[in-house]
């Protein structure tokens, strides 16, 4: 389990860093543009001076907003600033000073600060696109804030009551992220005494290729862009496990399909089929801890079990049945 974590990690920070790296750059660049062409960014040429034709830019394909990097990138980079704050703070503070809660305590509220800019950023180019008002967007924003605010407590609440053994490894909510941030925190604090064997060489290889794939990505045609993998995608199973994998699997394979028979349309309503997956699955959780709450069991149980398992199982149940 130790491997698995500090090597999800590694692809992680790899992953994050050069997304970050790729942000700020883009960001730079995007500012310098507007304020070498601040006169004539307003113009948009539509024919060369021999008269050829040229086509202009949709403002649906160039990043909304130059003055921030989620609007350039539509890529929230909360995680990673959190990441940053824990290793920051818990060196800071140390082991003997409490440096792993002080380490956790900071990435948590500097998660919860940029992924709501990040939010009302992301809101911002919605009410764009769709001509809505600015000053709306921004006060449901702030109400939405404050219902969060006493909803989310509330939901956790549930959760906490429904399954008692709730973050605790092998449960049915064992909240990895919990597991990977605390041991990003105890890194931050002891840095690489605590590590297992050859654990940290891996480490560096792996953080190396996540690096080289982001790369590979950026730049290779974006008919063969596609089939790279995400480095981030790939390291989330490590501590997931099979769930995440599978639904990625099974959702790729499904958009890959469409994509093939219908590709305009694919790219129209993909992100709108795959919000209302998530929507659903997330919405469920709610009347599943209720059930739960009732101890209500369900009527049948489905399993995948081995060839081997299957067979013992088998063969108990055929001593029951004698």
């Amino acid at each position: 389990m130790a491997y698995g974590v500090f090597l999800a990690i590694a692809i992680i920070l790899g992953d994050g860093l050069y997304n970050f790296a790729k942000v700020l750059g883009s960001t730079g660049i995007a500012l310098y543009g507007q304020l070498k062409n601040k006169e004539s960014r307003a113009v948009l040429p539509l024919a060369t001076t021999d008269g050829a034709s040229q086509e202009a830019t949709s403002f649906d394909d160039q990043p909304f907003c130059n003055a921030y990097g989620c609007g350039l990138t539509d890529w929230s980079l909360a995680s990673t600033y959190g990441k940053l704050a824990i290793f920051v703070i818990g060196a800071w503070a140390g082991k003997s000073q409490g440096g792993v809660l002080a380490g956790l305590a900071a990435c948590g509220v500097m998660m919860n600060i940029v992924s709501t800019a990040s939010d009302l950023m992301q809101d911002f180019k919605t009410g764009y696109l769709t001509l809505a008002s600015p000053r709306s967007m921004f006060v449901s924003q702030v109400i939405g804030t404050a219902m969060g605010c006493v909803i989310a407590p509330c939901v956790f609440w549930i959760f906490y009551s429904a399954f008692p053994d709730l973050g605790q490894q092998g449960s049915e909510y064992p909240a990895p992220y919990a597991v990977v941030y605390r041991n990003l925190a105890i890194l931050g604090v002891e840095w690489f005494g605590s590590l297992p064997k050859h654990c940290l060489a891996l480490c560096y290889a792996l953080f190396a290729a996540a690096v080289l794939v982001n790369v590979a990505r950026d730049t290779a045609p974006k008919k063969w862009a596609r089939f790279i993998p995400i480095p981030m995608a790939i390291a989330i199973p490590f501590y997931i496990a099979q769930p995440f994998a599978i639904d990625m699997c099974v959702g790729s394979l499904i958009l890959f399909i469409w994509e093939t028979r219908d590709k305009a349309k694919a790219d129209a309503f993909g992100p709108a089929v795959a919000s209302g997956l998530i929507c659903g699955e997330g919405i469920w959780s709610v009347p599943k801890s209720i059930l739960a709450l009732a101890k209500m069991n369900p009527p049948i149980c489905m399993k995948f079990l081995s060839r081997r398992t299957n067979l013992k199982v088998h063969d108990f149940l055929a001593t029951l049945s004698r």
